[in-house]
């Protein structure tokens, strides 16, 4: 997994993080849920690149 993919990785789960707070700070619920399904498949995307790097090696 390259640096870049990691990167983009951590943009989407801060993204996912910052529409969560924002969706909470607001009330809005449907936010909410978007942003925690941003940081889902943030994590969903990681553990895939890990099991890639895993039998790379």
């Amino acid at each position: 997994m390259g640096a870049d993919d990691r990167m983009e990785n951590a943009g989407e789960d801060l993204k996912g993080k910052a529409k969560e707070a924002w969706g909470k700070l607001t009330d809005d619920e449907r936010l909410e849920a978007e942003g925690k399904t941003d940081q889902a498949k943030s994590d969903l995307k990681d553990a895939g690149e890990d099991v890639k790097d895993a039998f790379k090696h």
